[in-house]
């Protein structure tokens, strides 16, 4: 009998439970459905409002030259940098401008681990600060002013190897320059969606 009872109580507390469950999931779905229209694809083809793609948009800009002197890695890394920002933004194929980027650099380098013996370093660090600004062209006003930063490690494979150690600090200067560029992408991407 007392068995039986506690079955019954058992089974009562599973299908309460089991109810309770089902109604919140229930809910859930409900008020996802409600907010699914409130979002927007950042890389969408087309705006919930009727406005231009986000694609279009980012087509639109023109990335002004990048001040570095003339012979220096700066130089080389600008040019990478823009190259990088404008297949990014474009694809290649850009559109009229509406907005002009203006970017500032500032690269860094840093001997993390050196060897003891030779004093001479085994890992460096390489890094690109970027300050940018996107202006509106037809107020001529600033919409978008903000920084970032990017930091990379490389290896020198060997004390005698110096081609091996110009090309590592190389790469590590493209990488920089490419999480940069994805950055500044992202950054513009959502003034473009969010407005700010």
């Amino acid at each position: 009998m007392w068995s039986l009872e506690a079955s019954r109580r058992n089974a009562a507390g599973f299908v309460h439970t089991l109810s309770g469950r089902v109604g919140r999931a229930a809910a859930a779905l409900a008020v996802a459905g409600l907010l699914a229209g409130c979002f927007q694809p950042l890389y969408g083809n087309r705006t919930l409002d009727g406005g231009p793609a986000l694609n279009t948009a980012l087509s639109g800009i023109d990335i002004a030259q990048i001040p570095a002197a003339n012979g220096t890695p700066e130089a080389r890394i600008a040019v990478e940098l823009r190259n990088k920002l404008m297949f990014d933004l474009s694809g290649g194929n850009p559109s009229a401008p509406t907005h002009r980027l203006d970017i500032r650099m500032t690269s860094t380098r840093v001997s993390v681990i050196v060897d003891v013996e030779t004093n001479r370093p085994d890992v460096e660090n390489y890094g690109l600060t970027a300050s940018y600004t996107l202006v509106d062209l037809q107020t001529g006003k600033p919409v978008v002013t903000d920084q970032t930063f990017a930091r990379v490690s490389y290896d020198i494979p060997g004390q005698q190897q110096r081609f091996a150690r110009q090309r590592a600090l190389r790469d590590a200067e493209d990488r920089a320059a490419g999480v940069i560029a994805e950055s500044i992408r992202n950054r513009l991407a959502s003034y473009f969606v969010a407005g700010t």
